[in-house]
């Protein structure tokens, strides 16, 4: 099958082998990309061997699924730190990753799942900064752990239960402050993007919808507003990356590439058949563990390709 790339606008071209442009049908485990438990009288797959060219997986077999993402943390050659950035009157932690480059780099914020900021959200970031890129993991949980904590101290179960706690506003407030403290980054560029995963790949459209001077923005399986007043400020173009096996996130979209298309914003859809929610980080552990891979390895190498395009 073939692949179409839809992107409002312009004209529609094939891309892959794998992906196609099908009305999508509802996947019975479409969801927050949970890992799905292995049949009780069969083994436990085994992880294929790690792409280096790609974000570790966050789906590995056993008590640490995080663990490639753990490594590539600890092993990595790139500059990294923790910083507290102001947003109004409080502030949130974010992660701070910095390529090796002899000249300034445009900035990619990195916007969590609804599991917190993880060591797999974290190894994001530095894949991206190993691409040239100055990557911002913000924590959107700060200050609602114990003990005012965030992501660390709620652990993935607890800032699944707090993170519907935040609203749209405060979603775009906290990504205004993260952008707002990228750009006083000496060692930046004016140029920012955005990419999420899941609950932040909405927030990373939505953001995109709300604040016209970001350069690019790219949602993977994050579903768009379905009110037709979201759109009419929209001028960041957004790159869309979904599973066809994803009907509960792909039912907002149809709307979404509408109502862009009508103020001539571009916004390309791909879909990956075979693929389900999570695909990026759930390149091993799922049932659709050949598919995801698949999925991975084509939608990052088209996130690259529009960050680079739009943020030169």
């Amino acid at each position: 099958m073939k692949s179409l790339t839809l992107a409002v606008g312009i004209t529609v071209i094939a891309t892959s082998s794998f992906a196609q442009t099908v009305k999508p049908e509802v996947d019975p485990h479409a969801g927050h990309a949970m890992q799905q438990a292995p049949a009780a009288a069969q083994p436990a797959a085994q992880p294929a061997p790690r792409n280096a060219n790609l974000p570790p997986t966050g789906d590995l077999p056993g008590e640490d699924k995080n663990a490639q993402a753990t490594a590539q943390l600890k092993s990595s050659p790139r500059h990294a730190e923790w910083v507290d950035i102001k947003a109004n009157s409080g502030t949130i932690k974010a992660f701070v990753v910095y390529p090796e480059r002899k000249d300034k780099a445009p900035v990619v914020i990195v916007v969590q799942e609804i599991f917190g900021l993880t060591d797999w959200i974290r190894g994001v970031a530095d894949q991206l900064a190993k691409e040239g890129f100055i990557a911002i993991a913000p924590d959107f949980m700060t200050g609602m752990g114990p003990n005012q904590g965030g992501s660390a101290e709620l652990g993935e179960q607890g800032s699944v239960k707090e993170i519907g706690k935040i609203t749209d506003e405060d979603k775009v407030r906290k990504l205004n402050a993260v952008r707002a403290y990228a750009l006083t980054i000496p060692a930046a560029t004016s140029s920012t993007a955005a990419v999420g995963f899941c609950w932040g790949g909405a927030a990373t459209s939505l953001f995109a919808l709300r604040q016209p001077a970001l350069n690019a923005a790219v949602a993977y399986y994050g579903g768009m507003p379905a009110d037709t007043t979201a759109y009419i400020d929209a001028k960041t173009p957004i790159l869309g990356l979904y599973a066809v096996n994803d009907n509960r996130v792909n039912a907002t979209l149809d709307l979404a590439k509408a109502e862009l298309a009508k103020r001539n914003v571009p916004y390309e859809q791909h879909f990956f058949e075979g693929a389900g929610h999570g695909f990026l980080r759930q390149q091993n552990g799922n049932e659709r563990a050949p598919a995801n891979a698949k999925a991975a390895e084509r939608a990052w190498a088209l996130t690259l390709e529009f960050l680079r395009k739009h943020t030169k």
